[in-house]
């Protein structure tokens, strides 16, 4: 098989969002181009470092005596996606970040957000992408949660922003996550 420079592709946010979210038990959509069901919630602009997927094994090598190994066994193969959103006014982000409960009112009407300990609730995820060649990929998380977040900092010079570490749990099927992907014409 030959190189083919058309299969290189960067992967751009999809115009109208590139993160979504909704309701665990929400419908999850099957393949890459079906328009997303009225749950799901656009978490608008991310940071220009994009998204990371680390979906990496660790394992230990079981040596025999003499020092042959003799097997490999995985211990652990999470699935965490990293991203930072940056629409610090949007409610449906903060809500993704506090928890429902946790952001009342509106910007017109004035917003209160209470920061607890309360564990971060389930969601399904989906991160919509247009690679080259007009070729959409949707990443869809079943069970997300966010595991680890950021410091949020205030500066003149910087969008305030919300670094999310979101670890994808697996589903009934052990998926921890689906990828689709289409080229449309």
């Amino acid at each position: 098989m030959a190189n083919t420079v058309a299969n290189v592709s960067a992967g751009k946010p999809a115009v109208g969002g590139a993160i979504f979210i909704a309701p665990s038990g929400t419908t999850l959509p099957a393949d890459a181009t079906t328009a997303l069901g009225s749950d799901f919630a656009a978490l608008g602009y991310c940071s220009e470092d994009g998204l990371t997927n680390s979906n990496s094994a660790s394992s230990t090598d079981i040596k025999a005596w003499g020092g042959d190994i003799v097997m490999t066994l995985q211990e652990e193969k999470p699935d965490e996606f990293k991203f930072t959103l940056i629409e610090s006014l949007n409610l449906d982000v903060l809500k993704a970040i506090y928890g429902d409960a946790n952001v009342t009112g509106s910007l017109s009407t004035g917003l209160t957000i209470n920061a607890t300990s309360a564990e971060p609730a389930l969601h399904v995820w989906v991160v919509e992408m247009v690679m080259t060649g007009n070729t959409k990929k949707r990443i869809v998380i079943p069970n997300g949660k966010i595991s680890e977040t950021g410091d949020v900092v205030y500066k003149d010079d910087e969008a305030v922003g919300y670094e999310i570490t979101l670890s994808a749990l697996p589903d009934s099927n052990g998926k921890t996550h689906i990828e689709y992907v289409k080229t449309v014409s």
